[in-house]
């Protein structure tokens, strides 16, 4: 009797787990521009403390960028506007006064692929505990959901250019819109033109023991890139200067512990500028350790676009050095 009852149960976990299958294989594919947030809640909430406390969280600066830009775009609507293809939205925020009090993430709920963060309280304090709570982590997966579907894109239409897997022993997944434009033996640089200039990608290595102390990291980081600057990114000959591309001296980086193909990195926020000419942007490098060929691998994204938004570029940039992968052969 036991072994029919275990049978039953098993088999309609089954029945549950193929009808939610095949639910998911029937679902849009879901709608929205990158990095745009679309908040479900109430006018009289969003107007209020808990609204602000919903921008202060997803609203944010987000960092290293020539002027402040939010992390998210938001789009606030009331819950009765949430239907029909507004549904089908990439990333959603569900915020609602309620008998629960309750915060989790759901996906793939009416499309694919879709975030759903749910925020729900019994008061607005309740309201606003929770967003406090979860808002991080909530960002962070919103963030990767962003990030994968950009990579996904890309496969569509990828560069056949090998100078990275040549020179570096490399491979990302880059648009074919880039076009190497430069290359040595240790140093490759790609770049796409831009309505108002042009989005960059470098690539380079360093000997392993570059980096020997902790307490000078971030300044043997400036030290590093203001080198490689001199060495291959020139800007505006300017007659009697050494015009090239430094790290903006006004502005310390941010530096964060990463991981990236599977290895310990460092990420590296900043802004950029030349030492002779008033150009700047913004820049995000990864330190990437690869012991098998005893080396730190750098990869650098860089944007030039005057008085313009650059947040979505610095966030392709990212997408595309994300995809790195090393091949099997040491350099």
């Amino acid at each position: 009797m036991k072994k029919l009852s275990t049978l039953l149960l098993l088999t309609l976990v089954f029945i549950v787990s193929c009808k939610e299958g095949k639910k998911k294989d029937y679902l849009p594919e879901s709608i929205g521009a990158y990095n745009t947030l679309t908040v479900v809640v109430d006018n009289e909430l969003w107007k209020g403390e808990v609204g602000d406390n919903i921008r202060r969280h997803f609203a944010a600066p987000a960092l290293g960028l020539s002027w402040d830009e939010a992390q998210f775009s938001i789009t606030q609507i009331p819950h009765q506007v949430f239907s029909g293809s507004v549904r089908n939205t990439r990333a959603v925020l569900y915020v609602m006064e309620d008998t629960l009090d309750i915060a989790h993430m759901k996906s793939d709920m009416y499309a694919k692929p879709q975030l759903i963060g749910v925020i729900k309280g019994r008061s607005k304090e309740e309201i606003i505990e929770n967003l406090d709570e979860k808002a991080p982590e909530f960002k962070e997966e919103f963030k990767a959901l962003e990030l994968q579907e950009a990579q996904r894109r890309f496969v569509k239409s990828l560069s056949k250019e090998k100078a990275l897997q040549e020179r570096l022993g490399i491979t990302l997944n880059v648009p074919s819109i880039y076009k190497v434009g430069r290359e040595e033996d240790n140093f490759v640089w790609i770049d796409r033109q831009i309505q108002k200039g042009n989005m960059n990608i470098i690539a380079y290595s360093v000997p392993w023991n570059t980096f020997k102390n902790d307490s000078t990291f971030v300044q043997d980081i400036v030290n590093m890139r203001d080198s490689i600057g001199q060495l291959y990114i020139p800007g505006e000959d300017i007659p009697g200067k050494d015009n090239h591309m430094i790290t903006e001296k006004a502005f310390s980086p941010y530096v964060f512990p990463a991981e990236i193909a599977g290895r310990k990195a460092a990420e590296v926020r900043g802004r950029w500028e030349m030492s002779e000419y008033p150009m700047a942007g913004p820049f995000l490098t990864y330190i990437i350790n690869d012991e098998p060929n005893n080396r730190k691998l750098v990869l650098e994204g860089f944007t030039f676009a005057p008085a313009t938004q650059k947040r979505d570029f610095m966030f392709e940039l990212e997408a595309i050095l994300k995809t790195v992968r090393f091949n099997d052969k040491e350099n």
